[in-house]
């Protein structure tokens, strides 16, 4: 399945999280995210969400503000500790969308998503033990939510 991973601020293409969704068989685009400027990618994401029409846009952090901002029609949302009080003008998001937060993330509060949440009828699973979310478990979790498991 075509996925777009987009990354979060300080971060690069090819880390942990999309590596581990290539492993398990899916075909992610993963484009590099300008930190400085919110509107440039936004406009990439898009971009490349256009091009590729993947079956799920997966936003770590400030990519998860990200895939909130670009116009994604009915597909769905996995959004990892989204930084969407801190980017972007988007307050909800569509049905179905699952937020995969962890309660000890000391970067985007927990209270964020659970926010977005309620606001939205999202889907929230706490997971992990930090803001990276790149444990075993967490991995699995964003696995399953993307092959909607």
């Amino acid at each position: 399945m075509n996925i777009l991973f987009l990354h979060g601020w300080q971060s690069v293409p090819r880390g942990v999280k999309p590596t581990y969704l290539v492993t398990h068989g899916h075909t992610v685009i993963n484009p590099k995210l300008p930190d400085d400027d919110f509107a440039e990618a936004i406009r990439i994401a898009q971009a490349e969400f256009d091009q590729h029409r993947p079956k799920v846009v997966v936003g770590s952090s400030r990519g998860g503000a990200v895939a909130m901002n670009i116009d994604s029609g009915g597909t769905k949302l996995v959004l990892l500790c989204p930084a969407w009080m801190n980017w972007g003008t988007v307050r909800t998001v569509k049905p179905g969308t699952v937020i995969l937060h962890s309660r000890a993330d000391d970067v985007i509060p927990f209270a964020d998503s659970e926010e977005l949440a309620r606001n939205s009828g999202a889907t929230l699973i706490e997971v992990g033990t930090d803001h990276r979310l790149a444990d075993p478990e967490p991995l699995a979790m964003m696995l399953r939510a993307c092959e909607g498991n």
